[in-house]
């Protein structure tokens, strides 16, 4: 198997360098871009990566706006934001630009290196999903992360196709918030479960336009999905 490619987007250059020496002797294939314009120069040019690791702070272009071009332009590229930044407020922001996970320095290396292989695995050996659900007069194109109805199409981030999914997949069924953050997040704790919260919030308004689809919060830690005849 060919070394996982990762862009490494730091303007610190004590820090980048360090880093990028690390993920290299951890059999990485690291290319290092000083800037978010630089590193979304690289990503638009069809360079192939697997996942990339973003700093939040940076000139020309920060990590938010550059994590959000990646969204629309490169939806099946995966993005964690690894940064100083560890107010909730600022976890949260990260997430609802798409982030698959939001990492805060000082860190621990080696956990790092688990993740981002985690994070790529997880994303080559996805379950087969069907690649259209019928949900009321909507129809979730599950591959392209699309809600379509009436002509008119919806993306929907990785974390919002995400939760979809599960719901869709036990459509009338209880699912466990637990089940969803593990899966999601691979950890459930209070400041990913604050941006789930954000996410159902999102997807309400997404489904909002059919009302006999119900998205429902249960007291015991769980969500349901129906559509009501």
């Amino acid at each position: 198997m060919d070394n996982i490619k990762i862009l490494l987007v730091e303007d610190e250059i004590n820090f980048g360098s360090v880093l990028s020496q690390f993920l290299k002797l951890s059999d990485f294939d690291v290319t290092w871009a000083k800037n978010g314009k630089e590193a979304w120069s690289m990503i638009r040019t069809h360079r192939e990566f697997d996942c990339c690791v973003l700093d939040v702070m940076m000139p020309e272009m920060d990590g938010l706006t550059l994590g959000r071009e990646i969204r629309q332009a490169r939806p099946e590229l995966p993005f964690v934001f690894l940064t100083a930044k560890t107010m909730k407020e600022d976890m949260i922001e990260g997430f609802e630009a798409g982030a698959d996970d939001y990492i805060t320095k000082p860190f621990d290396s080696e956990l790092l290196v688990y993740k981002l292989k985690a994070l790529v695995q997880r994303k080559g050996v996805a379950e087969p999903l069907p690649e259209m659900i019928q949900l009321g007069s909507f129809v979730f194109d599950t591959e392209r992360r699309l809600l379509l109805r009436k002509g008119k199409e919806d993306r929907l981030s990785p974390k919002e196709a995400g939760i979809l999914q599960h719901l869709s997949r036990n459509l009338g069924r209880v699912v466990s918030r637990e089940k969803i953050m593990v899966d999601l997040w691979d950890e459930d704790n209070y400041f990913n479960r604050r941006s789930m919260d954000v996410y159902m919030t999102k997807l309400r308004k997404h489904l909002k336009a059919d009302a006999s689809i119900e998205l429902s919060s249960l007291h015991a830690g769980g969500y349901i999905l129906s559509v009501v005849e």
